[in-house]
């Protein structure tokens, strides 16, 4: 369809046309979420798939729109620096509708829903592009969102203690996973309220919380290596995300049962690695 014809749809609140299949117009849809142009992308492709979701378009079709959107995680998985990050990062923010919807109606088997949560654990720790704002194509952002994919996961009734714990691991995981980009668009805020969403769920334990935090703390403080490396990027990641999860769970007006004793440890773990700063 011509751009006149979605700039309708979005300037009528994202009612669906009753002029065209809606098989068609999510095809075009799906494929736009991989748009380079970040208006059709981010103005017209998402805020219309995530509307029609919320609104229950797609209820006897979800099942089948989520298995689209994993398919979308998988477009060029591995590509660094390539225009195949916008299908995958915005395939993850449609799926985290998805699931969203998926927790409010019965429309889903939670099977499905765990399956969908494999994928973009998969996704996310694999994802190479890590670029947060890409100049005249707008924001590709993948590690923010696969972390509100993994905070929207979080919520689901399916997830339980076992569920909850590999969540925590995967962003332990992209965080420790060794990378030359330095998250510089918020993205260890957006780790860190994904991570704050799953201990809302006062389901996991602090012998299960406090050897996840040691284990990032143990490269917070790394910043030596090779000369030609910024050793800033990897420990600066860990640094960042623990600084932001410290914020979260002191400042949150609803923390988790948890929010004493864990705001120790993290303040213990930021003390132990910045000895200069805080010594």
């Amino acid at each position: 369809m011509e751009s006149a014809f979605w700039d309708r749809v979005v300037a009528g609140g994202h009612k669906v046309p009753d002029d065209k299949p809606l098989a068609d117009l999510t095809a075009e849809l799906t494929t736009m979420l991989g748009d380079t142009d970040p208006r059709r992308r981010d103005e017209i492709a998402y805020p219309t798939l995530a509307t029609w979701v919320s609104e229950g378009v797609y209820d006897e079709l979800l099942a089948g729109l989520g298995d689209g959107m994993t398919t979308g995680l998988t477009v060029g998985l591995g590509e660094d620096g390539t225009d195949t990050v916008f299908r995958r990062s915005f395939s993850a923010l449609v799926l985290a509708e998805c699931v969203e919807r998926a927790a409010t109606v019965d429309a889903v088997p939670d099977e499905r829903v765990l399956r969908w949560g494999d994928r973009i654990a998969g996704w996310l720790v694999r994802e190479r592009d890590l670029r947060g704002f890409v100049p005249t194509k707008g924001w590709a952002h993948a590690v923010a969102h696969g972390a509100d994919a993994i905070g929207t996961l979080a919520m689901h009734r399916a997830m339980g203690r076992l569920e909850l714990t590999v969540l925590l691991d995967v962003i332990g995981d992209r965080l420790l996973e060794p990378t030359t980009y330095r998250f510089l668009h918020g993205e260890d805020d957006r780790l860190a309220i994904a991570t704050m969403r799953i201990l809302r769920r006062d389901v996991l334990p602090l012998d299960v919380l406090e050897p996840w935090v040691a284990r990032l703390a143990s490269s917070a403080g790394t910043f030596g290596g090779a000369a030609d490396r910024d050793p800033y990027v990897g420990a600066g990641n860990v640094q960042a995300y623990l600084r932001a999860l410290h914020i979260q769970l002191a400042l949150a007006a609803d923390p988790p049962a948890c929010r004493s004793d864990l705001l120790l440890t993290v303040i213990d773990h930021l003390k132990a690695a910045n000895p200069h700063l805080l010594g």
